[in-house]
């Protein structure tokens, strides 16, 4: 029997840009931002568009700012209420890029519990929604907010980076055993970027440790970082030991893995300085170099989304999604960029790779 015969069609999803990312006591909210807020008229205009699925906020601290037990659902109930009648499915995030709500943040020891009681509520109020990202981009968010010192709680080394990272795997865990107590059904559709490092001869170990890391929320979550993994002493000597027999002995494997794929996800790693611009400059406490778009370096050209999507199901066997297709550039550009990761979708799924829809990201 054919490989298409067992697996659906490709499909075309969206999502609307929905972060909540938190700097220093200020919340930024991109809802509010790009007008979404206010406009429930897009969502017909959103299923206009023949999309099958949105990923779509139902944000902890959007809906529970101030306290656990006093949600606000209009915004929510109203919003989802319609996408149902428009028959399209919704995705529900419940973090995107945030640190929660006040009474919370990455770091919180509480924050994993927290975010299932939060995951509880929402399954129990909408118990036919089935496919959930309870935490969207933990590497990415957990790089920003402990590692890079963008976002709350602005940490900049490894120890924040792990902290901040495992709470949030751990609140998926969770937040999926509270939502599956309601609906045993449920999916989880685990997203994060997925880029790739490459760099001189001389930074050979800074991007061979880079591009283990990409992987390390995914494979926590499936279970497979023991310590014949490769980053098993730096997970150790960062304060993450104690919880890795945890994730090893009760995993939770997406239902389907989402990567966000970006131009800019690829990045270059070169120590002579002097060739590029001060802001570009950084380093990893050790060695100093430049880090910059791969695109704009390499004359052969970056992976690019065909040989990273072949990575993800190579090391996974798991179905996968690109649940982010954006380049922020002209329409024309914009276009022929999501056209070219479909045709790359259609090329691997001829293959037999089990890859489920292409998202437009961002709507709005």
């Amino acid at each position: 029997m054919s490989y298409q015969k067992h697996v659906p069609t490709l499909d075309l999803w969206a999502g609307v840009e929905c972060t909540v990312n938190r700097v220093g006591d200020e919340y930024i909210d991109q809802t509010v931002l790009n007008g979404h807020q206010t406009r429930i008229e897009d969502l017909e205009l959103f299923a206009s568009l023949g999309i099958k699925a949105i990923r779509y906020p139902v944000l902890w601290e959007r809906v529970a700012p101030t306290h656990p037990d006093e949600c606000d659902w209009r915004w929510t109930d109203e919003r989802l209420a319609r996408l149902r009648d428009l028959g399209v499915r919704p995705i529900i995030g419940l973090v995107h890029h945030g640190s929660g709500p006040r009474y919370t943040n990455l770091a919180d020891p509480g924050f994993a519990s927290g975010l299932a009681a939060f995951a509880a509520k929402v399954a129990a109020r909408y118990p036919w929604v089935t496919d959930f990202t309870p935490v969207n981009e933990p590497l990415t968010t957990a790089r920003f907010s402990g590692l890079y010192g963008h976002w709350y709680p602005h940490g900049r080394n490894s120890h924040t980076f792990l902290r901040c990272l495992i709470n949030q795997l751990d609140g998926v865990r969770q937040a999926m055993r509270a939502i599956r107590e309601t609906t045993p059904e449920a999916r989880l559709i685990q997203t994060d970027d997925l880029g790739k490092t490459h760099g001189t001869p001389a930074l050979k170990h800074q991007c061979d440790f880079e591009n283990e890391r990409r992987w390390l929320g995914f494979d926590l979550l499936t279970g497979m970082v023991d310590e014949n993994h490769p980053l098993w002493e730096f997970l150790c000597r960062g304060g993450a030991g104690h919880s890795l027999e945890s994730f090893a002995a009760d995993p939770c494997p997406p239902d389907l893995v989402g990567i966000n794929h970006y131009l800019s996800s690829e990045r270059f790693l070169d120590e002579r300085l002097d060739r590029y611009p001060p802001h570009t400059h950084g380093g990893n406490g050790r060695d100093t170099y430049a880090d910059v778009e791969a695109l704009r370096v390499l004359v052969e050209g970056a992976a690019g989304p065909e040989q990273l999507l072949r990575e993800a199901w190579d090391r996974y066997g798991l179905p996968i999604a690109v649940t982010e297709v954006h380049n922020g550039c002209s329409r024309e550009e914009q276009l022929r960029w999501f056209v070219e990761v479909w045709d790359v979708a259609t090329r691997l799924r001829q293959e037999g790779i089990d890859l489920r829809a292409i998202t437009a990201w961002s709507l709005l």
